[in-house]
């Protein structure tokens, strides 16, 4: 585990209750984990035949050598925090999980907007016995709205908020990244609108509601696409690997089949990286001194860095450039990650001990704080592996926790 697994975090004290599966929320309450929040994540137990759990525990590839076929994103995803089944359509369940959120500081859930008024555990329900309390609401539209009652996923909010439009090569149809950034995106927006939300209850008191849209996280990203549009009529179109009207910024390929990022947009890099090429020509060309200019010329440029990287290996145009001092690099891969000296030296693999004692690389935790760090104090969890510890901390005995068990509320 980490070196920083002693120290607390700087949420240390803060109190978050986890309702909800799968990405956005859960990835929220990840980032209150790392940072020393106690998070209890509450998952459905396994019952009717039904394994349990939040359904990520079984998504991509699993632990080879778990009977229960655990996923390794589990690992990561549940680390830190204290999982405990508890089945919400339940009215013991619902009793519970108030009973928690009274003690809480945040809640987060991520279900389709009204599932918590069904169960009595809406926001004016939870904030009559805690008026301080943060409920963080993420959900493919938000909470109101013509779109709020369909179902919606993180791959729907990248393309609803724009930035499938722009991802691509402009003869082919709109791509997607490999991953679920949509719902990564908005858990952020979350994180980031609990706590601001705390710190104005230090001012008042009162707590209130985050409502994140994972549409609107994705269009927050969208920078300039929108006045664009309004004021010129400009629809950004998908350009492939360049950078719509930021020139030069472009991936080009090498000599040896390899590729190059290569971000010469600056106005003094710009010169630098042309000298560097041998086209001083373009260098000292006044019409290219400033990026309004470059951009009226961003084929011609693109053509003659692609020249120069086409007749030089991935290495040696990595080396020219970082003796021109121009931003660039190869494009990583798992495996490149794992062997770069960069991610060695700022311990962003980390190793931990699934378990059963095998060992496993996970990412670290960002970001860097130099007096209260994040760190990882345990990976995923099994299911339910702290039901019995929260519900004594609520004033449940062995009796309670029994019948409980017997009703198959957890």
């Amino acid at each position: 585990m980490s070196d920083g697994s002693s120290t607390p975090g700087p949420l240390a004290g803060l109190k978050v209750l986890e309702l909800g599966q799968l990405i956005a929320g859960p990835f929220a309450g990840r980032m209150m984990a790392d940072f020393g929040a106690d998070v209890i994540k509450v998952e459905p137990p396994a019952r009717d035949g039904q394994a349990g759990g939040d359904p990520l525990r079984k998504w991509r590839k699993l632990h080879p050598d778990d009977p229960s076929g655990t996923s390794l994103w589990w690992y990561v995803q549940g680390r830190n925090k204290r999982s405990m089944t508890l089945d919400l359509r339940l009215a013991a369940g619902q009793r519970i999980a108030r009973e928690l959120a009274a003690r809480s500081d945040i809640v987060i859930e991520n279900f389709r907007p009204g599932a918590l008024e069904k169960w009595g555990l809406g926001y004016e329900a939870l904030a009559r016995e805690n008026p301080g309390l943060v409920l963080v609401r993420l959900s493919g539209y938000g909470q109101s709205g013509p779109y709020r009652d369909r179902p919606g996923f993180g791959a729907i909010a990248e393309s609803m908020g724009g930035l499938r439009y722009v991802t691509g090569f402009p003869d082919r149809p709109p791509v997607r990244p490999n991953l679920s950034i949509g719902d990564s995106l908005a858990a952020l927006h979350g994180v980031i609108g609990a706590l601001m939300a705390l710190h104005h209850r230090r001012s008042t008191g009162r707590g209130q509601v985050v409502d994140v849209a994972l549409y609107e996280a994705v269009f927050n990203m969208m920078e300039s696409t929108l006045p664009e549009f309004d004021r010129y009529g400009l629809v950004r179109e998908r350009t492939g690997s360049n950078l719509t009207g930021i020139v030069p910024s472009n991936t080009y390929p090498t000599g040896d089949g390899g590729h190059i990022v290569i971000g010469g947009n600056g106005d003094s890099i710009f010169k630098r990286l042309m000298h560097a090429i041998g086209r001083a020509d373009l260098a000292d060309d006044p019409a290219l001194a400033d990026n309004a200019g470059r951009a009226a010329r961003v084929q011609e440029i693109d053509d003659a860095i692609a020249a120069w990287t086409g007749a030089h290996t991935l290495e040696e145009g990595l080396e020219a450039m970082a003796h021109a001092e121009v931003p660039s690099g190869r494009i990583y891969s798992a495996a490149d990650m794992v062997n770069d000296p960069q991610y060695a030296a700022r311990a962003m693999i980390e190793r931990v001990s699934l378990p059963d004692g095998t060992p496993l690389a996970v990412p670290a935790v960002v970001p860097r704080f130099s007096a209260t760090p994040g760190a990882t104090r345990w990976v995923g969890p099994a299911l339910g592996e702290h039901t019995e510890a929260v519900l004594r901390e609520l004033g449940y005995d062995d009796a309670a926790i029994e019948r409980l068990r017997a009703e198959q509320v957890v």
